[in-house]
């Protein structure tokens, strides 16, 4: 591992759980705050394990197989009916995605994970499952001398949801092993799967609306295309949720399993009992299908629905948990200076974050805006890294990872701080007063009228003036030691 450049501002050690004592603050110890242009925390890789390598041989990968999967729906569907198929079947993902993204807004996953997860479910894993779907339905027919029909049914409701929830909870699996930075509970879990899941049926519902248009061309070509919005009523408006239901079973399973502490049962468990779940499910939604459309419309009533309910609920509520934890594991920093005592509150809520990024972007432009949004993700991580090593589960590098992004919030203060404080005040009567910090309740607001701040790029002097930071004293203090 390369060794970082020693930070010149405030002192970069561990986070203290402690207020040091008296002592002669930064700015006089230390006239000149000089802070590196770059942060170079990065460890030494072989050139078989470059990023650029893996990132280019996985690309390649799931470009292969999206060439492979397109010729085969252009095999079985014509040309004009992947067109139609693909025309019909985009429509759906911008909402599911824009649901997702919703959801994943405290601390978004980065647009890689997203991107791979898309790709994977669209390309490799359709891919997988329709092979492998083919070769079990050829095999139950053979084996069981069953009549096509009868394997179709059985292929459908129990060879298909083992294969294709394997194949989508590949992809969790994948960024739980090799992204794990960013895989950190139930959130994460349930936006990874479900994006996985989106991309498969995006792929899938190309393959059956395209089918369905070539069976009306056949029959008809001048007639009512009723087999396709057959098809299109069933899988874009009345089930897009179902793919994502089922995998989202996995996404919680890896979930519960990452914010686990290691050698507790459910860290192995949930997993396998999610990927059970998801299995499940998707059995009985292939089953009820094929039965009538009574037992398919009593299963989507009385099971998938209320799951698809329970499922928000449990989104959401995750989603609260983090703003949470926030505003319990980021007033020590305020303690120690690198915050200012109303930050924490304007962090903890959605509302307040998106107001802060709408003064800054008023005030001075888009690029403000987005170091405002980047202040409030490393700020994020900074609460989340705390919270981790305070549940007894420290991240092994949590002290070069703190001061990194220490340092990146630092470079970012003058920017992203008063508009956050401004945001707080906005909000004042929405934002729950009681601090669950070791020293209560916040101090009294610094003047009378909200303002931007005596040093503030983006308006007049007002109320509240920056202070320097009393920093934390040197690496390994506090209660969590360096690794």
């Amino acid at each position: 591992m390369e060794e970082s450049e020693p930070l010149t501002g405030p002192p970069t050690g561990h986070a203290a759980a402690q207020l040091p004592g008296p002592a002669v603050p930064s700015y006089a110890r230390q006239p000149e705050f000089a802070l590196p242009s770059r942060w170079h925390y990065k460890p030494r890789r072989a050139f078989w394990e470059s990023k650029a390598l893996r990132a280019g041989a996985l690309i390649t990968l799931l470009a292969l197989c999206g060439l492979i999967i397109m010729a085969i729906v252009r095999q079985q569907t014509g040309t004009e009916g992947l067109l139609v198929g693909l025309a019909l079947a985009v429509l759906p993902v911008p909402l599911l995605l824009g649901a997702f993204l919703w959801v994943d807004r405290v601390e978004p996953q980065p647009w890689k994970n997203l991107v791979f997860a898309f790709a994977w479910g669209a390309c490799a894993a359709t891919l997988i499952a329709i092979l492998a779907n083919g070769f079990a339905t050829h095999l139950l027919a053979t084996t069981f001398t069953a009549t096509p029909k009868e394997a179709n049914s059985w292929g459908a409701t129990f060879a298909a949801p083992f294969i294709e929830e394997t194949c989508k909870g590949t992809a969790v699996l994948l960024l739980f092993l090799f992204r794990r930075r960013h895989f950190q509970g139930i959130v994460d879990g349930v936006v990874i799967a479900g994006v996985t899941a989106t991309g498969f049926a995006f792929t899938e519902n190309i393959l059956y609306l395209g089918s369905a248009f070539g069976r009306d061309q056949l029959l008809d070509a001048h007639g009512f295309p009723s087999a396709t919005l057959a098809t299109f009523f069933m899988r874009v408006i009345m089930s897009p949720f179902a793919h994502p239901l089922f995998t989202g079973m996995t996404g919680v399973g890896f979930g519960i399993c990452a914010a686990s502490r290691k050698g507790q049962a459910r860290r192995w468990l949930a997993p396998l009992g999610g990927w059970l779940l998801a299995m499940t499910l998707h059995g009985i939604w292939n089953g009820s299908s094929s039965l009538g459309t009574f037992d398919f419309l009593a299963a989507y009533a009385m099971i998938m629905l209320p799951l698809l309910v329970l499922l928000v609920w449990l989104a959401v509520r995750s989603r609260s948990n983090e703003l949470r934890t926030i505003r319990t594991h980021l007033p020590v920093y305020a303690m120690a200076g690198w915050l200012s005592p109303l930050e924490p509150l304007a962090l903890s809520s959605m509302r307040a974050r998106r107001m802060a990024r709408s003064l800054a972007r008023r005030a001075r432009g888009a690029a403000d805006a987005k170091a405002v949004r980047e202040y409030q993700g490393f700020a994020t991580a900074l609460a989340f890294l705390r919270a981790r090593a305070a549940d007894g589960r420290p991240d092994p590098d949590f002290t070069q990872r703190e001061q990194e992004l220490l340092h990146h919030m630092w470079h970012r203060k003058a920017l992203a701080q008063p508009v956050l404080i401004q945001s707080a005040h906005a909000l004042r009567p929405a934002i729950p007063l009681g601090w669950p910090a070791p020293y209560g309740t916040p101090p009294p607001y610094y003047g009378q009228q909200p303002g931007y701040g005596a040093s503030s790029p983006y308006g007049p002097p007002s109320y509240y003036t920056p202070q320097p930071s009393p920093g934390y004293g040197s690496p390994g203090q506090g209660p969590y030691p360096s690794q």
